[in-house]
């Protein structure tokens, strides 16, 4: 288990074209994002209020969570409490059943992605059709996203081209060109939206005071999944709750310029109430494992995430081993924490996609103490069990050296002698640092002598 990662990268990165595409589109995300947060001269004051809000909000969430509730019921709102994803799918299946609906369109949400609830409702004779073109595409496609808020980012515009003719989708065989593609996608999903009995949501925010639900989309395929099927469902996770919309203010600014590199969504909608035309909408909150997340005192930050994928495009080891490479289905900083807190015995493999360089934590909105976090997982690893056994051995070497002066002298004294060792010895399978390494060259003194030299020189 501890090695699953790193196989998976290996494969990754056996084209290396791609590889080198991955990394450099996922740091032009990144540099977006800089000059985004480098544009406001109170960038900072925002991710400590941000910071905040967060940390007061969920360490009274049971505030918050009474008040969103009793105030979206004031507003008709028909409010439904699911403890785990077995509840949350069958109040979904329960509602749809209730109104006869036969298909469900369905704006981006990764929480249902959490609960799989797709494969679920379609078990049960109910057609589910992601309306994001990113998540259509890689319904078509049988994938699970590779992004949080690009899912389908790993396709260039010939594996989408090549997708929509095998289904039918578009009508010109070898056309790639992505404005084609879009427009044939538009066709085809505009269908799917006025023939649909139903339409859910998820949401970034929920607004306690007024019992919103708010909608950030670039797509505006939210308001059509509202705006022509007669139910509305929406599906929030409890942390996404906040007090106010002075909160939602500051989230606002944030989201799209730590994520995406822009200074807002095309689209910010605001659900407060079903349409006249619609007559009924629900919104299920979701715990699934959040009420324990909360009780843990070193990892409950993570529950401060908004989801933004910031802490993915900054990340080296995302960058260069892709989305696929991680067990859980949200990968990177942020997936590797959530996953542990959900499973650490089938997760704990992702915790080595890490160089604790803490560029994640450095670029996140909300100052989740995301490579603090693994760095705490990695010291629980042996308690559950998944400790690589040769990191163990190697540890133990690496203390006996450290903690011996002479011993440790003595191996500084002697490393350059591996210089001479020929290269085809060095550089071979058996020595793991040759995978994506050249062997490094010792120097014939050690940096501690050559530091005492430099002093005593000075002197």
């Amino acid at each position: 288990m501890s090695t699953q990662h790193s196989k998976a990268a290996k494969e990754f990165l056996k084209d290396q074209q791609y590889a080198h595409w991955h990394d450099a589109t996922f740091w032009a995300v990144r540099s977006k994002r800089d000059n985004m947060a480098y544009g406001l001269d109170e960038w900072e004051q925002l991710r400590e209020k941000a910071s905040a809000i967060k940390r007061h909000t969920i360490t009274h969430l049971d505030e918050y969570l009474d008040q969103f509730a009793t105030n979206a019921e004031k507003n008709g709102v028909e409010v439904h409490w699911a403890k785990d994803a077995e509840e949350f799918n069958e109040i979904v299946y329960g509602i749809l059943k209730n109104h006869d609906v036969k298909k469900m369109v369905k704006s981006k949400s990764m929480l249902t992605e959490e609960c799989e609830m797709n494969p679920y409702l379609e078990s049960k004779g109910i057609e589910v059709v992601e309306t994001d073109l990113g998540e259509r595409i890689i319904q078509l496609k049988g994938q699970k996203p590779s992004h949080i808020v690009m899912p389908a980012i790993h396709l260039n515009h010939d594996d989408v081209g090549e997708l929509f003719e095998e289904k039918g989708i578009s009508n010109e065989k070898g056309n790639h060109d992505p404005t084609y593609l879009t427009y044939r996608a538009r066709l085809s999903l505009r269908n799917e939206f006025l023939t649909a009995d139903a339409g859910m949501t998820g949401a970034n925010f929920g607004i306690a005071e007024t019992g919103d639900i708010v909608v950030c989309t670039n797509e505006g395929n939210a308001d059509m999944s509202t705006s022509c099927p007669k139910l509305h469902i929406a599906a929030i996770g409890l942390e996404k709750v906040i007090p106010n919309y002075d909160c939602l203010a500051v989230f606002q600014r944030m989201l799209c310029r730590a994520g995406t590199g822009q200074p807002t969504t095309t689209y910010t909608s605001h659900f407060r109430k079903a349409r006249p035309t619609a007559h009924h909408m629900h919104i299920i909150l979701v715990d699934n494992g959040r009420s324990e997340w909360i009780a843990n005192p070193e990892h409950w930050e993570s529950l401060k995430c908004i989801r933004c994928g910031s802490c993915m495009n900054t990340c080296p080891v995302y960058r260069r081993s892709g989305g696929y490479s991680y067990s859980y289905f949200i990968p990177g900083p942020i997936g590797i924490n959530l996953g542990m807190l959900r499973d650490p015995q089938a997760h704990s493999g992702n915790v080595s996609a890490c160089t604790l360089c803490n560029s994640c934590q450095t670029v996140c909105p909300v100052k989740v103490n995301l490579g603090d976090q693994i760095y705490l997982w990695r010291q629980q690893l042996d308690d559950f069990g998944t400790a690589n056994p040769e990191k163990k051995l190697m540890c133990r070497a690496m203390s006996a050296v450290y903690g011996n002066e002479s011993l440790y002298n003595l191996g500084t004294h002697l490393a350059h002698w591996a210089n001479y060792i020929p290269s085809p010895l060095m550089n071979c399978s058996l020595n793991p640092w040759a995978e994506g390494h050249k062997m490094m060259q010792f120097p014939k003194k050690p940096f501690h002598e050559m530091i005492k030299g430099k002093v005593n020189s000075e002197k």
